[in-house]
């Protein structure tokens, strides 16, 4: 029995026109190159919350640096997070690694080739499982992200929200029946591609679609009317300063976060939230010397102004310059002092990464 979204629809059709268009329109990236399990893992990890073009480079260098499972399962944290370091999502390579290290000791480094062993490695839900199990074993899996569900929602005309799990679960069931038995791995990759390049979110290239026929959305004219999507939470903003310290021998106070949380384990220049920062007369150094707990520091003024934006949250950062005596502050296990030319052997979130730049084009 047909699932009913799929009736008086023609599922071999689709199929043709979706494979053949992909041998034909597929972009080379360097993951396409073969179908190495543990390669296309990696990738569909880099790929989550991510841009292509922003991955490539990211992509390249990762497996040279880490070319192999057995690679990347006994490298050092610190190496493995200075090579991610400007992805963001941390916690992605931390699970990785987790994952691709069960994969070494239980699996003898091979890749799972089956659903439920393979959705029990840390960090890959049901996406990056079916993404995997398709496009590298070839096994005609579901693989459901926001670019399918979007396209998915036009060609069968489904209103319902996007944000929700069981509308995941519906994509889920009909893929099931309209996936490729023949070439699973090129009717999801098809589909992938087919949302990033021409079933755009906004402006749709239904002219250039090659599966327009099909589709039930533009046969009504209502393609830019879906999918349908709930309204996120309004971001929430934080003032933070953001301390430049800098010692008598010229050396940089950086510290690392915390194990657990957000950038966990990553390093950062010293900082604190404020809300001060709203009111028109407040005296930094004053702020400054209570969060540090000493008088006796040199201010060399504000230095810059950075904006960093995560899915939840904005962070408004005031970076301020400050000369203290190595012995006016007493360090904390997580902070040390590092030599300018060291600075970029640690991993530092993208809004420090930005104040480094700046830093050291003073210096130049």
């Amino acid at each position: 029995m047909s699932h009913p979204d799929l009736e008086k629809f023609s599922i071999i059709g689709f199929q043709e026109d979706l494979v053949g268009w992909f041998v034909e329109h597929q972009r080379e990236l360097p993951w396409r190159e073969n179908k190495d399990p543990y390669r296309v893992w990696v990738s569909e990890i880099m790929l989550q919350q991510t841009r292509v073009d922003t991955v490539i480079p990211y992509y390249t260098n990762f497996m040279r640096e880490f070319p192999t499972a057995e690679a990347l399962a006994n490298a050092d944290e610190e190496k493995i997070l200075k090579a991610w370091e400007g992805l963001g999502y941390y916690s992605r390579v931390r699970n990785l690694q987790s994952a691709v290290r069960e994969v070494v000791e239980h699996y003898e480094g091979v890749v799972p080739n089956n659903r439920k062993e393979i959705s029990a490695l840390k960090g890959v839900g049901p996406y990056t499982a079916g993404a995997i199990l398709s496009i590298a074993y070839d096994l005609p899996e579901p693989a459901v992200d926001g670019n399918v569900m979007r396209v998915l929602s036009r060609v069968l005309l489904i209103k319902d929200d996007i944000a929700k799990p069981k509308t995941r679960t519906r994509f889920e069931a009909i893929l099931y029946e309209l996936i490729s038995k023949k070439n699973a791995s090129f009717f999801n990759q098809g589909l992938m591609e087919l949302g990033a390049l021409v079933c755009t979110p906004t402006s749709p290239g239904c002219l250039l679609c090659p599966v327009r026929e099909h589709c039930r959305a533009y046969e009504q004219g209502v393609q830019t009317e879906l999918p349908i999507k709930s309204k996120k939470k309004k971001q929430q903003q934080k003032n933070m300063i953001a301390l430049v310290i800098k010692n008598e021998l010229g050396e940089f106070l950086i510290e690392k976060r915390p194990d657990k949380g957000l950038l966990a384990r990553l390093w950062q220049f010293v900082n604190f939230e404020t809300e001060k920062l709203e009111q028109e007369k407040v005296n930094i150094e004053k702020e400054i010397s209570n969060f540090l707990k000493i008088d006796g520091f040199e201010s060399l003024g504000p230095l810059q102004e950075v904006e960093h934006v995560f899915s939840h949250l904005k962070w408004h950062i005031h970076v301020y310059e400050l000369k203290v005596l190595s012995a006016e502050l007493e360090l904390s296990t997580s902070q040390r002092w590092v030599q300018k030319q060291q600075i970029e052997d640690y991993a530092f979130p993208v809004s420090h990464q930005k104040i480094i730049e700046q830093q050291l084009k003073m210096e130049e």
